[in-house]
Formats: C-alpha cells, structure tokens, sequence
C-alpha cells in the first residue's frame, strides 16, 4: 500500500480530548458513526487489547494459525495492518480501519480493536463473535507506551518519563485508563464465554501452553508441527526482523527513536521506575484494582 507524502507532511501530534468519558485522539473518533455501524460476521475474531500489550503478537499468531498454510503468500506481500484492520483507526495515510475490514476475503476475518469493552459495536455481540483479549501488567504495559508515544507523531506529545508515569496514573491515555480497559474487559468476560482473557505475562512464559489454549478456545487442531512453525514464527526476534509485522512501512513511525517492538520482555519496567515512583504507583494501583479479581504479575 503506497502512502501519500503530504497526508504525511502535514501531520502534527494531535490533542487528547474527551469523549464519552475516555481520552482520545480525532483517528479514533472521526470514524465513530461507521464503528458503531460496522456489521460483523458470525465467524469475525476479534483481537482487543489496551495500547501496547502484544497486540501484533497475538494478530501475527492468529494469522498463522488460520492462513500460514493455506495462503502462505499473504506472510510476504501484505503488512499486518492490512491482514489484520485496525477497526477505528482513520489515520488518512490508509483507508479507514472499517474499510480494510470489510474489504477482508478472509474467513475468519481477523480484527484488532483498542476500544474499551463499552465502546466495542453492538454487532460483534449480535453475532457471538470470539474475541481474544491481551493484558499486560501496568509497569511494563506503561513504559512501552511511553517508548511508543515518543516514536509515533500519530500519537500526542509524552514528555518526560516522569510527566508521561503520572499522566498514565491518571489514566489520561488514548484509550483511557489501563485499569479501566483490564478490568472492564474483564468482567465481561466473566458473562461471555466468547471471549479468551490472556495474559503477555504467560505468553512470554510459556508461549506453547498459551498456544494449546488459544487452539483450543478457537476450534483449531493443527499438527505438533504446525504449532512449532507458528511458535518459532512468531518469536520477538523474528518478528522484530520482519518487514511485514514490525511496522517498518508506516511512516509516522520513526525508528531512530525506538523501534516499534522495543523488547518485548517482562520486567523491563525496573530499567526505568525509580523506587519513589515504583511505590508511589504500588499504592495508586492497590486503590484502583481493589474491587477486581483479575490478578497481574510484574515478573516471570
């Protein structure tokens, strides 16, 4: 997909706003009519997660456990992005996020959202569409973002680290508060049995046990091979050296400053949180996830 240049040149960090009670930035909400109109499909996966919890990861899983074999050609000549629309993105470099998916020929169509479970269309409800849900624990979710935000002038201004943790804290975030969007995916979870709740954490932990049980919640049997192929595929290191799923195509991204897979660990938050701010986001966090069961871990 080519991207026009002066879409590009006139691009500045764009303000966070509120709207319906969650910040965002115009991409996500110049759409909004068509999202909230977008019909899906029975057999649609949705992808969900908050900003940087190994969203790619899990699309690029998806997609090899679906196409990997049967359409082995989409690996090489179509970026993630495309196989797998991000659904309320209208950055105006690409065509809207509803667009790209309906134009899918794919069965399943696979989509990623970002949205927090109350903005998600009422239509993937209607149909029983399975949704896969990623979280990441709030230390290393936070400085990933914080990595992201400087890289992408898609994204509004992160400041300094200091700045960026308290404004984090204070859930003034695209996509509103993290703790927000875990727990209110979350607790629809505990009603809908469509979707599959996965942690990074256990990803990074034991990828072919949490690929068992991702297999498993899709309906998918594929062979001790195919599952070792998927796994080997989707390793940070080959996908950091991917052209088509590391996002080196996209031009608001400027991996001089830092790539858009950065790590890719657990506990890298240590690197940057002093202990002041280590505690003093401890004690934020026990206030804000006292009334949850979901449970996180910072280590592995």
């Amino acid at each position: 997909m080519e991207f026009n240049s002066k879409d590009i040149e006139h691009l500045s960090r764009p303000p966070l706003f509120d709207f319906h009670g969650v910040s965002m930035i115009h991409c996500f909400t110049d759409n909004w009519e068509n999202i909230q109109k977008f019909q899906a499909r029975p057999d649609d996966i949705l992808i969900a997660t908050y900003p940087k919890a190994g969203t790619t990861w899990v699309s690029y899983i998806l997609d090899l456990l679906h196409f990997g074999q049967t359409s082995p050609d989409r690996q090489t000549s179509l970026p993630i992005y495309e196989r797998v629309p991000f659904l309320e993105s209208d950055f105006h470099i690409l065509p809207p996020g509803t667009e790209l998916a309906e134009k899918l020929t794919t069965t399943p169509r696979l989509i990623k959202t970002h949205l927090p479970v109350q903005f998600v269309p009422k239509s993937f409800w209607e149909q029983n569409c399975r949704v896969v849900y990623v979280a990441r624990n709030a230390k290393d979710n936070a400085v990933s973002y914080f990595h992201f935000d400087r890289m992408n002038i898609a994204q509004p201004e992160p400041g300094d680290w200091n700045n960026f943790l308290q404004r984090f804290m204070d859930g003034k975030m695209v996509f509103g508060p993290w703790n927000d969007h875990v727990t209110g995916w979350w607790e629809k979870k505990q009603t809908n049995s469509n979707i599959h709740y996965m942690f990074y954490e256990d990803m990074i932990e034991d990828t072919r046990r949490e690929l068992d049980k991702l297999c498993s919640f899709l309906g998918l049997s594929p062979s001790e091979e195919e599952k070792e192929r998927v796994r080997g595929g989707t390793q940070f290191d080959n996908m950091e050296n991917n052209n088509m799923v590391n996002y080196s195509t996209i031009p608001v991204m400027d991996f001089k400053i830092s790539p858009f897979m950065r790590k890719g660990k657990v506990g890298d938050w240590k690197n940057h949180f002093t202990v002041a701010q280590s505690e003093q986001f401890d004690e934020d966090y026990k206030k804000k996830m006292m009334n949850t069961t979901v449970q996180f871990r910072t280590v592995v």
